[in-house]
């Protein structure tokens, strides 16, 4: 019996990759340049683009690791590489100001919504199957994604989220997937996870112990490790969770 379904974020749920995160970061240190000027601390734009560069580098190897860190930390990185101490100086309110500044682009012109989430996510839910949000976060976090899921009318729909940021672990480390089914209380064997990455979602679901469904978009291939099913989008996914249950 299946009781539960995760759904990635990223690819699956909504669109722009989150490589498109980076596409932000002229806003992010303008907005810093300005918040930092009006509490008295003149930094220079080269110094601000090096120091997001610093932090990439260091963002990069926690990801590389599977693990992450919470958007506080992408803040403090960023000032210290672009200033030694930078970030000592910083009051906690104009802090508070710098990490709003860097989690907000993402909101500025949302990325578009599978146009089969609502609908597939109501039809699952109306079966009595629980959801969740199983996802890698970039430099927009958590706290900023929720807030896109809300505009297009789904964060009601998901018993839980799961963010990378949040928990400090990031797929497909089978760990966040079994944070969240913990917290759902259901076990691994009763749940099916819906992503589009063929090792992040495919493999890392897997390796919890879930079934797969793998979103494929026109023109792509499933994963080499093939998950058990394959679909082209949410529309199709209560039909998708419904043989897959029958299987069982």
């Amino acid at each position: 019996m299946i009781r539960a379904v995760t759904v990635d974020f990223w690819g699956t749920l909504v669109f722009e990759g989150p490589s498109a995160d980076d596409r932000y970061r002229q806003r992010r240190l303008a907005d810093f340049q300005t918040i930092l000027g009006a509490a008295g601390l003149s930094v220079a734009t080269r110094d601000l683009l090096r120091g997001y560069e610093v932090s990439g580098r260091e963002l990069g190897w926690v990801w590389s690791q599977n693990r992450d860190v919470p958007v506080a930390r992408h803040v403090t990185s960023l000032l210290e590489g672009a200033e030694a101490g930078l970030s000592a100086r910083v009051a906690h309110g104009t802090l508070d100001a710098l990490i709003e500044a860097y989690a907000r682009p993402a909101l500025l012109v949302p990325p578009h919504a599978d146009e089969g989430a609502a609908e597939g996510l109501r039809r699952l839910a109306a079966r009595g199957i629980v959801l969740a949000v199983v996802s890698n976060t970039m430099r927009t976090p958590g706290v900023a994604l929720r807030k896109i899921l809300e505009g297009h009318g789904l964060l009601a729909s998901f018993t839980h989220l799961t963010f990378s940021d949040e928990v400090g672990v990031r797929k497909p480390a089978a760990e966040i997937f079994r944070l969240t089914l913990d917290k759902l209380g259901v076990e691994a064997a009763e749940a099916v996870h819906v992503g589009d990455d063929a090792v992040l979602d495919v493999q890392g679901a897997r390796n919890a112990g879930l079934r797969v469904i793998q979103v494929v978009a026109t023109g792509r291939s499933a994963a080499a490790e093939a998950p058990d099913m394959v679909i082209g989008g949410l529309a199709e996914l209560p039909d998708a969770v419904a043989r897959l249950g029958a299987q069982s």
